[in-house]
């Protein structure tokens, strides 16, 4: 098991992720969002790891919900987290690469992410898992897609602490990094040999209209925020930094920030069919968005060489998936998976490729929406699910397990030996 958990990500690997967002608190018109219990992997958790072992995979994708296991500041419960990964390490000798923190907070941390002990408790929560999981794993996520989280607790106001606008995303955006700073050290404190794999939702929108160009330009740059902040590479050079003081920067924060840097042994990279595109400007409410267009998975090697220009760590594809027909879903896979092969025949270390989720998940819509769940089901992964008579949501095998695993048998190119990278070679990003 020790060798199995050293060299995970040492050349490739092939894994699958489990949908774990977890929003337990609740509001008027805001439904509790939480995909274990929505999608029953609480109930049905081993034959999901049996499923998972189907795939072939080496490694899953897979949270702890903190506000499970810490239901009260003083109280700690880990009886379900216990059984969970035993089985699926020791049964199905599948590695998680852990998820801490899938963006939801305890129920008892007021304020969620603004509460003055947050980064505290959520370090204390780390070391605790640490401490308790070291033995079965060495792969923890500190934050997953910390942008994502600014977008829905500080400029949407879907998730607590519900705050609105660019104020309130420079508030949660200047609050998660402190917290991401104290968990790598409270993971390194514990296990020394820890490898850690920060995840963020990468992006790309564009335009040809010049008046746009700068709002595009920093609608990219915001994706990297957390990342920076927490790297301590935020200065006056930053790209954001006119933005980040308008909205409430203090060069006392900043301080603290750069004081506490800390780095990442891998960056997590999260694309989706959806994730690039033009841009338009929205009517109702200020800021851009992605119109709707079919974009190629190749695409994904652009995002993933500016990457590697930008951070020079390795990086893992850590979600990818499409929606629409097993076909199409199964084009999306081939072409990501290409994307992956030229980049690491390109020079640039891709350690790793999830297809994320493997099972049906439900769409966050569900927590703004009144319809009952069976009517936010997204199908995007391996198995398809769907609720049967007596109301279990069954799992169905769908084509796309044997394509994946042809992909996993056929295998990846090492990452050539290049002294020019790419970029710099072609003159293109």
């Amino acid at each position: 098991m020790t060798e199995l958990v050293s060299d995970l990500l040492r050349d490739f690997c092939w894994a699958a992720g489990i949908e774990d967002t977890f929003i337990p608190q609740v509001r008027p018109g805001l439904r509790r969002l939480e995909e274990y219990e929505l999608t029953q992997h609480y109930e049905q958790w081993q034959s999901d790891f049996d499923l998972l072992e189907e795939t072939g995979v080496r490694a899953v994708r897979w949270g702890i919900p903190w506000y499970r296991v810490q239901p009260a500041p003083d109280r700690w419960e880990w009886g379900w987290v216990d059984n969970a990964l035993t089985y699926l390490v020791e049964e199905k000798g599948i590695l998680p690469i852990i998820d801490l923190m899938h963006y939801g907070t305890p129920l008892w941390l007021d304020n969620s992410f603004l509460n003055h002990s947050y980064p505290d408790r959520v370090a204390e929560y780390a070391a605790q898992a640490a401490e308790r999981y070291g033995r079965l794993t060495r792969y923890f996520t500190p934050f997953n897609e910390p942008m994502v989280c600014c977008s829905q607790c500080g400029y949407d106001g879907v998730w607590p602490p519900y705050l609105r606008g660019d104020d309130g995303y420079v508030k949660i955006a200047m609050a998660v990094p402190r917290g991401m700073q104290n968990t790598v050290r409270a993971l390194k404190a514990e296990l020394p040999d820890v490898q850690t794999v920060q995840v963020e939702a990468v992006w790309h929108l564009y335009t040809d209209n010049p008046e746009l160009q700068e709002r595009v330009h920093l609608h990219n740059e915001r994706q990297y925020l957390c990342f920076d902040l927490s790297l301590g590479r935020v200065t006056e050079s930053h790209p954001l930094w006119d933005y980040l003081k308008s909205y409430g920067l203090t060069p006392r924060k900043l301080d603290e920030l750069q004081a506490n840097a800390v780095t990442y042994d891998y960056f997590g990279a999260n694309y989706y069919p959806w994730s690039a595109g033009p841009a338009a400007v929205r009517r109702r409410t200020p800021g851009l968005y992605r119109r709707a267009v079919h974009i190629s998975g190749l695409t994904l090697a652009g995002r993933l060489q500016e990457i590697y220009r930008r951070y020079q760590i390795p990086v893992m594809v850590t979600e990818t998936s499409s929606l629409g027909s097993h076909e199409q879903r199964g084009t999306w896979m081939d072409e990501t998976i290409q994307a992956v092969r030229q980049c690491r025949e390109q020079g640039i270390p891709v350690v790793g490729y999830t297809w994320f989720p493997v099972i049906t998940m439900v769409d966050w819509k569900y927590r703004t929406g009144r319809r009952p769940v069976k009517d936010y089901l997204i199908h995007l992964g391996l198995f398809d699910a769907e609720f049967d008579a007596g109301g279990v949501l069954s799992r169905r095998r769908t084509p796309l397990v044997e394509r994946y695993r042809r992909h996993q048998a056929r295998g990846m190119p090492p990452v050539a030996d290049i002294q020019q990278p790419v970029w710099e070679a072609t003159g293109r990003s």
